[in-house]
C-alpha cells in the first residue's frame, strides 16, 4: 500500500472501530456490560464512567451486578441508569445495583435490526466520505507532484479499501443482527 494512501486507510479503520463500539452498547437481550459505557456518574465532582466507579459482573446471563467502590455512590450509579435511556429500572439492595435485563420482543428485535442497519449505512457512507476526500487530494496531487497513471493506480487502490471496509462493515451488520434476532 502507498504511503500516500496510509492516512485514509487509518480514517476507515477509525470508522470500522466506532460502529463496532456502537454496536457493542446495544443490548440483545444478555446482560452486556458495554450499555454502561456511555454513562457517567459523579465521583468527587468529576464525570466517571460506571466501570471505574465500581465493579460490574455479570452473575447471570441476564443480569448485570454493579457494586461501587463506595456506599457513597450507590445513588449515584441509580441516579445515572434512571436518566439514561437504556429502559431498564435498577434494583438497590443497599450493596450493589443490579439491572435484569428482559427477553426482547419479536418487535423490539426487528427495530433493533432496523437501527444496527441504518448505523451501518451510516458507517459505509462515511468511508465513503473518505474515499472522496483521498480523491479529490490525488487530483490536487496530479496537477503538480505525480503522473496520470500513478493517480490511477493510487484512485484503484483507495477503491479496493474502500470495498473491503464496506464489506467489513456488511459482516459486522450480518453477525449482530443475527445476535440480535437469535432466541
Amino acid at each position: 500500500m502507498d504511503a500516500r494512501l496510509q492516512q485514509y486507510e487509518d480514517k476507515m479503520k477509525k470508522a470500522y472501530e466506532f460502529l463496532e463500539t456502537d454496536y457493542a452498547a446495544i443490548r440483545a437481550g444478555r446482560a452486556n456490560p458495554h450499555v454502561l459505557d456511555k454513562l457517567r456518574v459523579n465521583y468527587y465532582g468529576t464525570p466517571t464512567p460506571i466501570q471505574q466507579a465500581g465493579n460490574v459482573t455479570v452473575p447471570e446471563a441476564r443480569v448485570l451486578q454493579i457494586a461501587p467502590w463506595e456506599k457513597s455512590l450507590l445513588k449515584e450509579i441509580e441516579k445515572a441508569i434512571l436518566t439514561s435511556d437504556i429502559g431498564i429500572n435498577p434494583t438497590n439492595d443497599g450493596n450493589v445495583i443490579r439491572l435484569v435485563f428482559p427477553e426482547l420482543t419479536e418487535e423490539r428485535r426487528k427495530d433493533l435490526v432496523k437501527e444496527i442497519k441504518k448505523k451501518a449505512e451510516d458507517g459505509k457512507v462515511a468511508v465513503r466520505n473518505i474515499r472522496k476526500d483521498g480523491n479529490n487530494a490525488l487530483k490536487k496531487l496530479a496537477k503538480t507532484e505525480i503522473s496520470e497513471d500513478e493517480i490511477k493506480q493510487l484512485e484503484e487502490q483507495l477503491q479496493k479499501l474502500t470495498d473491503k471496509f464496506v464489506k467489513d462493515i456488511d459482516a459486522l451488520m450480518e453477525t449482530k443482527s443475527k445476535e440480535i434476532m437469535k432466541v
